[in-house]
């Protein structure tokens, strides 16, 4: 399920979250030397070992294996995972950074990614493999927003029919996070997606639930009624 967009409409530019899409695409063409097919070569050490992490834990000084959890929130494996990630923070970031406001979105989404990543960490802690990607920071976006706009309708594409259908956000997400527990795939950090998507709707109940998040600023969610 490929996500194109909701049905709220943006009254202010999500400057963040452009600002988000922009860097990672910045940041794949130069780890590949601007090769958009190319293999990682600047920042090829700069993903998370989790065998690593712990041993920087138990033995601090050892090595800087725990900035890798800040570090693999930019990077991506290839082409595909950058814009498959993309789409998904380009459909529900807009949301989430206004009612967050754009300041306080970065430190969250930030965080999302660190504690996504952590989470991969500590289910998987003798791991030698890398983990990269931007999916367990906007794991958290998606873990926010449904919280945040349940109901809202997101236009998606199904792969190989490409025929649009919208379906309602607490369907989409609460499939997508579903498939994370019950589906994991080889090779994917399964669980930093987890963990973001627990973390951004930990996030929510924090502040009080979706009323407190969302007060004073109803008049700024518009809708279009005529979406499908």
């Amino acid at each position: 399920m490929i996500p194109i967009r909701d049905n709220r409409i943006t009254k202010n530019a999500p400057i963040v979250t452009w600002t988000l899409i922009g860097l990672n695409c910045f940041i794949y063409l130069w780890d590949r030397q601007w090769q958009v097919f190319g293999h990682s070569v600047v920042f090829a050490d700069w993903g998370i070992t989790p065998s690593a992490v712990i041993d920087a834990l138990s033995n601090p000084g050892t090595n800087n294996a725990l900035i890798t959890l800040f570090t693999s929130i930019f990077l991506h494996a290839n082409l595909l995972h950058l814009i498959g990630n993309m789409l998904f923070l380009m459909t529900f970031g807009n949301g989430v950074e206004q009612a967050f406001r754009p300041p306080r979105f970065v430190l969250y989404y930030l965080f999302w990614g660190i504690f996504a990543g952590a989470a991969q960490v500590f289910v998987t802690p003798n791991s030698q493999g890398t983990i990269i990607g931007a999916s367990g920071a906007i794991g958290g976006v998606l873990g926010a927003y449904l919280l945040l706009f349940p109901t809202n309708k997101i236009e998606i594409l199904i792969p190989f029919v490409f025929i649009p259908v919208v379906v309602s956000a607490w369907v989409l997400l609460g499939a997508w996070f579903l498939m994370q527990i019950l589906l994991p795939q080889e090779g994917v950090a399964n669980w930093a997606h987890v963990g973001g998507f627990a973390c951004g709707m930990a996030t929510i109940l924090v502040m009080g639930g979706r009323d407190k998040a969302l007060r004073g600023k109803e008049k700024e969610f518009l809708y279009d009624d005529d979406f499908y």
